[in-house]
């Protein structure tokens, strides 16, 4: 019986992997129907945690947007990445790296992309290479970032004194030397743009010739920014601030009064981790919306704003489905995975891997796998290094991100390949994960 119920969560995923977005999520809706009217399978707890954790930390982002503070952001990046053309493999996405990691979210890549494509184009450099290490770099940055769902929801699963600080020690680190490793394996990759077939083909049209040799204006209205942006970024940086001392020194959170434990708060009054990110984050968005004078109007019309819809269904819809069956079938999958986690905790990795390809939701891996982990007795200090293995819905290039990325790509070097698996973020990202899960092992040695 467990093999029909994981063909129909497989066949759900996959069906709703090719929708994207929130049909990611009503497909795994119509499989939780299936699961109770036909196999009279007990539903999991919804993952109220997360969903919460995603609507806070993306309305924070939401109002930084609303007041020019991502534009602000985005238009510092965008001067570094100017100032270094020649080494915009190496220089692009570490700056993507940092961005995300600030604000919290992969979106804000979107407007740094057609950046770093013309540069690397005019200074004849493959841009599939700067594009594909940015993309990799931005997911990567999430997995350790204090504004991240997945990170504050891996911190609640953790649910102990110091849990955050001790992902963050590890994950962003370990995180930022595989995007530097990608970026370091992309600097050659492919041949010299000028050498490449495509583009010789391409530049034999005057109009795309011209477009090459057409140098844009290094200034851009985002760079100096308005007093309102640097408001709110403060504000913003402020929040960060807060959310990693709390989680590094519990003490300094506010205890309340002892009684019954519920969503937000333990049996002896102690606040959760998730309560903390949710107050602090939207109370950011207050002060931002007081200080900066922007109308919630404006907010709820930010993309990042919008967008938040689809994510909370497709988690609430792929983390619903997930946990329900791990639940009907804990005996049997312990039984399955245990001797061999026991034996080899790094194989988990690969479980981890696997699911994040076919949840293409960091948040929703972290809310599915990490548990599962838990219950199989792995050790935190395995638990945290193999983190960043919820960022491999690269290998199937469906991701909006890397979708833009190709997009952005005058040149037709950033492609998907005939064989749909073969195509230009698969070397960086592998690179990135298999590092980065590495480094963060023998971080784990010295830290944990």
């Amino acid at each position: 019986m467990i093999w029909i119920e994981l063909a129909i969560l497989l066949a759900m995923i996959l069906i709703g992997s090719r929708y994207g977005g929130i049909g990611l999520g009503l497909m795994c809706i119509l499989g939780m129907f299936i699961y109770v009217a036909f196999f009279n399978m007990h539903p999991a707890a919804p993952p109220g945690d997360i969903m919460l954790i995603i609507l806070a930390i993306v309305t924070t982002s939401a109002a930084l947007d609303a007041a020019g503070g991502l534009d602000y952001l985005v238009g510092v990046a965008e001067k570094i990445i100017r100032k270094n053309p020649k080494n915009i493999t190496i220089i692009a996405p570490l700056v993507s790296f940092t961005l995300c990691l600030f604000a919290g979210t992969s979106h804000v890549i979107y407007s740094l992309l057609p950046i770093i494509a013309d540069v690397s184009a005019k200074n004849r450099i493959r841009p599939e290479r700067p594009l594909s290490a940015s993309v990799i770099a931005c997911h990567a940055a999430l997995t350790g970032s204090p504004m991240a769902a997945c990170t504050a929801a891996f911190a609640a699963i953790l649910a102990y004194p110091g849990a955050a600080l001790d992902i963050m020690k590890i994950a962003i680190p370990a995180s930022f030397v595989g995007s530097l490793a990608a970026a370091l394996v992309m600097y050659k990759h492919g041949k010299e743009l000028n050498d490449d077939p495509g583009f010789i083909e391409k530049m034999k049209n005057p109009k795309f010739a011209a477009s090459m040799e057409h140098l844009t204006d290094n200034s851009t209205s985002y760079q100096k920014g308005n007093k309102n942006a640097k408001i709110a970024v403060g504000i913003f940086a402020g929040a960060i601030f807060m959310i990693v001392l709390s989680g590094s020194f519990p003490q300094l959170v506010p205890t309340t009064a002892a009684g019954n434990a519920n969503f937000h708060v333990n049996e002896d009054g102690t606040l959760k981790m998730v309560t903390v990110i949710e107050v602090i984050a939207l109370s950011a968005a207050a002060l931002m919306m007081l200080f900066t004078k922007i109308s919630p109007a404006k907010i709820v019309k930010s993309s990042l704003f919008t967008s938040m819809a689809s994510a909370l269904v497709s988690v609430f819809g792929v983390v619903w489905m997930a946990a329900t069956f791990m639940e009907a079938n804990q005996e049997m999958i312990s039984k399955l995975l245990g001797e061999l986690t026991t034996s080899y905790p790094w194989t988990f990795t690969i479980a981890i891997f696997i699911m994040g390809v076919l949840m293409f939701s960091q948040g929703a891996t972290t809310k599915a796998m990490m548990p599962l982990g838990i219950a199989l007795g792995l050790p935190i200090a395995s638990l945290i290094p193999m983190f960043p293995a919820v960022n491999s819905f690269f290998l199937i290039p469906g991701y909006p991100t890397l979708l833009n990325a190709i997009e952005m790509d005058k040149t037709g070097t950033t492609k998907v390949g005939k064989f749909v698996i073969n195509h230009s973020f698969l070397l960086p990202g592998i690179v990135a994960t298999v590092v980065s899960i590495g480094t963060g092992f023998l971080l784990a040695k010295v830290f944990l």
